[in-house]
């Protein structure tokens, strides 16, 4: 028979996870996240039942919905046995195969994205299909290696080459379907397509076309830059086997006086509104985290994982959607939102603050702080500029400039890190509308490159 596979793209995330229609009225799912709703709404169009919830690894930058599915669909876990799960499930070593009913899946020890790493290669008889290869063979690259521990890094990387090579050896027609791909912390190169065959991964991928061992391992490990801090937890979490829903997350409403207690209490505020609505006005330290697709990765990099979160939003936004997102990372701390957002904290007589935007016309000699990641900085920017990760401002307030311009891409890190630094007790900060590109068009001025 033949595969009928679905993608489900997780575009903030930067992966991809696969549903696998078996033709019998059950599917197949790979690598899906806590996140099931576009699972369940693919699986209820096809009148599928999940039978069989696939993990290609400890996963570091989402909770896995694997455990999930066992539990409301009494589907059957299948995973790497040397990841050592602390719930049921079918646990794997290299060369075993699970009788999909008319599809085989074949176990592929690929180590190297992590220790316990496999792939599944899909089979049709004795006809390879498709291979699922998670965090090994990606479109143009291979995932990182520093995730696991900085002292197994390397070695890591060096069985990373050997799995690629592994993979390369299939015929060049199978289908590649990875779970990392474009936007993706755990590594793939902007823009890259999210699947592939092994063919053009031969002729084009650049890891897979190194000289030598050495030659790869310079080559990936200089690829990689920071990650947010939430990475290094979640592998444990789904080794123990994430928390289990009843159903889906919610936003209680909680009044003032609630929110005032809980934030005395150590609680923070997490502002999803735009950019320019949380300058017009937000309550004094909100930290601003823009709802939009890669909303989850900047509150896993930003908020605290142990304090209570309480969502500030306009009414426009979806709740379901915003305690979805904190929920696919572990962000089970999110207790509610505030009542009426701002204007409810504002007609309660509560004190309000807001932040000025500048166009990139009216910079002028204020020095600027740019927090772009160190790739995209060094890919150009505004000569003289302080760079700074957003991911590192927290540490880093006292070396901001008094005044600045706080500058990304776009605007919503850099709301973040104003916000972050007003908290740190910084004024008189500006948010630059746009990005270095709107900053030289609107000047006329080159951007610098390089560090």
């Amino acid at each position: 028979m033949a595969a009928d596979l679905v993608p489900l793209v997780d575009e903030g995330l930067g992966n991809s996870a696969y549903l696998v229609d078996l033709g019998d009225g059950r599917a197949l799912a790979v690598d899906v996240s806590r996140d099931l709703r576009d699972v369940h709404r693919v699986a209820r169009r096809r009148g599928l039942r999940v039978a069989f919830a696939a993990d290609t690894h400890l996963h570091a930058d989402f909770l896995s919905g694997a455990h999930q599915l066992a539990a409301s669909e009494g589907a059957q876990v299948l995973a790497s046995a040397a990841g050592h799960r602390a719930f049921d499930h079918r646990g794997l070593r290299d060369g075993d195969e699970v009788d999909l009913g008319g599809l085989r899946l074949r176990a592929l020890a690929t180590p190297g994205h992590t220790h316990e790493h496999l792939s599944f290669l899909l089979l049709d008889g004795q006809r390879a299909v498709g291979v699922f290869t998670g965090g090994s063979l990606i479109v143009g690259a291979a995932a990182r290696t520093d995730l696991v521990d900085p002292d197994q890094t390397e070695a890591l990387a060096r069985a990373q080459y050997a799995s690629l090579h592994r993979l390369a050896e299939l015929p060049d027609e199978v289908a590649v379907w990875p779970t990392h791909g474009a936007g993706s912390f755990c590594s793939a190169p902007p823009g890259a397509g999210r699947t592939s065959t092994i063919g053009r991964e031969k002729a084009t991928n650049p890891l897979l076309r190194a000289g030598n061992e050495d030659a790869f391992v310079a080559a990936l490990l200089g690829s990689v830059g920071s990650f947010p801090p939430y990475f290094l937890r979640l592998g444990e979490l789904n080794r123990r086997g994430p928390a289990l829903l009843d159903g889906p997350p919610a936003l209680p409403p909680l009044d003032v006086a609630a929110v005032r207690r809980l934030l005395a209490d150590g609680a923070e505020l997490v502002d999803v509104r735009p950019v320019p609505a949380f300058a017009a006005g937000h309550v004094p330290g909100a930290l601003s985290i823009p709802l939009r697709p890669v909303f989850a990765t900047w509150l896993g990099w930003l908020a605290a994982p142990d304090r209570p979160l309480i969502i500030v939003r306009d009414p426009d936004q979806d709740p379901v959607d915003i305690a979805w997102q904190a929920g696919k990372i572990g962000y089970d701390n999110v207790v509610g939102e505030l009542a009426g957002g701002l204007a409810g904290w504002t007609a309660a007589g509560c004190p309000s603050t807001g932040t000025r935007l500048v166009r990139p016309d009216r910079v002028g000699d204020a020095p600027v702080l740019d927090i772009r990641q160190s790739s995209e900085f060094a890919a150009g920017h505004v000569p003289g500029a302080v760079h700074i990760e957003l991911g590192d401002l927290p540490d880093h307030t006292a070396d901001v400039p008094a005044g600045p311009v706080v500058m990304c891409g776009h605007g919503e890190r850099a709301m973040g890190a104003a916000s972050l630094l007003e908290r740190a007790g910084h004024r008189d900060l500006t948010v630059l509308q746009g990005g270095p590109d709107d900053w030289a068009q609107a000047t006329g001025h080159t951007l610098d490159t390089g560090p």
